[in-house]
């Protein structure tokens, strides 16, 4: 299994990036990181390894972009700072990240699969929810999904439209039939420690997607199960197994 490291030049954050890759050939995985927001968090947490088989068989790229979260959702300022940083990482997954993909794939329309633990499987959410075309599939670890609560409850314009909680209850028309259309979406979570504010959250995220006729599958795993990656690494091997 290959590994790179990469630092991509990112006009709309104006930096370089971290990326880490692995694997020779397969369909794209794209991986958001959780609140640490680095680069190397699956790898270093054996999640990378817990995707061996599919990275050995060629049917699976991964892709590893750090995030900017400790400037968005995380992080301090006005709301309108820490939105505008979240708008400047969503370019740059949408107009640097992902035209490097389609070339390193050799595939200028391939689709990408979205994925993350915690605040990863927000992002994920988002990504699939809003660009459907670009991202139309994702596995959602332990995720958040109500993001006014890592706001603080604040809201605007920007904080509604990147909270899956506030917004999807009201797509509806052209808007709606094009997610019904192109969007799959994994929700998965655990019954055990430390998923007490993620598991309300995926049921009710679960819940607006079957009201709303998006294709979903949503799975509340056992007591024993956690928020850790023990057990992500676990549900992340038998879900992409299933997606790839």
């Amino acid at each position: 299994m290959s590994a790179r490291h990469l630092l991509l030049d990112s006009p709309a954050l104006g930096r370089k990036v971290h990326l880490w890759c692995f694997g020779e050939v397969g369909r794209p995985l794209v991986v958001f990181p959780s609140n640490a927001g680095v680069a190397h968090e699956w790898q270093q947490s054996g999640m990378i390894d817990a995707l061996s088989p599919l990275l050995a068989d060629g049917r699976v790229k991964v892709y590893c972009p750090e995030s900017n979260i400790s400037r968005s959702f995380s992080g301090g300022g006005s709301l309108d700072e820490r939105m505008a940083h979240h708008r400047a990482y969503e370019r740059f997954v949408l107009d640097t990240l992902v035209p490097f993909i389609r070339r390193d794939c050799n595939s200028p329309d391939a689709a990408m699969t979205a994925t993350g633990c915690s605040v990863g499987a927000l992002y994920s959410a988002l990504f699939v929810l809003k660009h459907p075309e670009t991202f139309p599939r994702a596995l959602c670890l332990s995720g958040r999904y109500r993001a006014s609560r890592l706001l603080g409850g604040a809201s605007n314009d920007d904080a509604y439209y990147n909270d899956p909680l506030a917004f999807l209850p009201n797509l509806e028309g052209a808007a709606l039939a094009r997610v019904r259309r192109q969007a799959q979406l994994t929700v998965v979570v655990g019954r055990g420690a430390h998923e007490d504010s993620c598991i309300p959250e995926t049921a009710e995220f679960a819940s607006w997607l079957q009201r709303k006729g998006i294709p979903h599958h949503a799975a509340f795993w056992g007591h024993d199960s956690r928020h850790d990656y023990d057990w992500w690494r676990r549900q992340a091997a038998h879900y992409l197994g299933q997606m790839f």
